[in-house]
């Protein structure tokens, strides 16, 4: 998908190419609290989430690995690093985009300001039972905080 969009898109994904090069890395492990409030505002821009909410999950920011996993993982998704060799058997199950059979609810904030696709695009994946469901009143992209109640009545929908 990257490289394929018009600008305004593309600008939406700029932290993966800041990622991708050794300033992003040295910015990102300097920064890292502020980045991550910074994606959240961006991703859930009508979520007026307080100091102690971000706190909270930003102390999982203070190990060792973070810095390390977070860049990997986007270098990975552009070609720029290496997957587990132990993982690359299920590495190439998964590129060949296999239906997901096992009953399935997406769910999307209707003030998602994170990339991303139109659900019609993905809908075709899904080969047992599947809805979309659109939670709205100003959510954003972290739904499980914006609106837990809606997170838990899908997740409880499709398991039964």
């Amino acid at each position: 998908m990257l490289g394929r969009l018009p600008p305004k898109a593309e600008l939406e994904w700029w932290y993966q190419f800041y990622f991708a090069a050794d300033r992003g890395r040295a910015g990102y492990d300097k920064y890292r609290h502020d980045f991550a409030k910074l994606i959240w505002q961006l991703a859930s821009p009508q979520w007026t989430f307080d100091a102690a909410t971000f706190d909270r999950s930003a102390a999982s920011f203070d190990n060792p690995d973070h810095v390390e996993v977070v860049i990997h993982n986007y270098r990975w998704r552009l070609g720029l690093a290496d997957g587990d060799p132990k993982l690359e058997n299920l590495e190439k199950q998964l590129a060949a985009f296999p239906l997901i059979s096992v009953p399935t609810i997406t769910l999307e904030g209707d003030a998602n300001g994170a990339p991303h696709p139109d659900p019609a695009v993905y809908a075709r994946k899904f080969s047992g039972r599947y809805e979309h469901w659109l939670i709205t009143g100003g959510i954003g992209y972290n739904l499980p905080q914006e609106a837990p109640q809606a997170f838990a009545e899908a997740v409880l929908e499709a398991a039964g």
